[in-house]
């Protein structure tokens, strides 16, 4: 099919990626995840159950999807692998060692996770995919990020777990309605010249 449906997400064709595109994706991921990673150091924790990064680290998911919606799982892994190496590097100059660690390992691990959970998803109702994909990938990323940024410092590693991984879910179901209107932008546009057909 050459036009998705615009309520579910058919089709296996997707528009290829162009270099200014991955930079731009390649961009924005890697500034979310170096605040993410900046704010969620000891001194901007709000309280003993919340820190600042969980506001920002949820909209990579966002990016992840729209990737993943319009140039696929392929592309969007790609566009992960070098959001990895990139924002691993600028974190260990904006936060500790062990939390750019803790980032990278979490990101790597939640981001595979969320583009195979939307693409086996992508047939369904709209919101499935980046709703149920990105739960499941804030569980592990939050889970794997604080067990071993925190384990054993002192900090309340758990606490903050919980909290965080409230307010990342609360945001998923928030991030719905961008990621509806610009998931039906995307399909509404007339096919592009240049496609690529997944066999993922």
């Amino acid at each position: 099919m050459s036009q998705v449906q615009d309520t579910h997400f058919s089709g296996m064709q997707f528009e290829a990626i162009r270099p200014h595109q991955r930079l731009i994706a390649l961009a924005i991921m890697c500034a979310l995840v170096a605040a993410s990673n900046y704010f969620v150091q000891p001194q901007f924790h709000i309280n003993d159950w919340l820190t600042l990064g969980a506001v920002t680290y949820p909209v990579t998911f966002l990016v992840t999807d729209l990737m993943n919606r319009r140039f696929g799982p392929q592309a969007a892994r790609r566009i992960v692998y070098w959001g990895f190496a990139a924002a691993l590097i600028v974190s260990i100059y904006l936060s500790t060692p062990r939390i750019a660690l803790a980032s990278g390992t979490a990101f790597l691990l939640a981001h595979v996770l969320d583009i195979f959970v939307f693409h086996r998803l992508r047939q369904q109702a709209w919101w499935l995919a980046p709703l149920l994909a990105g739960v499941l990938a804030s569980v592990i990323d939050t889970f794997v990020f604080f067990a071993v940024a925190f384990v054993g410092t002192g900090v309340p590693w758990f606490t903050l777990t919980l909290g965080d991984l409230l307010l990342k879910v609360s945001l998923s179901i928030m991030l719905l309605a961008p990621f509806r209107a610009l998931m039906w932008n995307l399909g509404t546009a007339k096919p592009k010249k240049n496609m690529v057909v997944s066999s993922d």
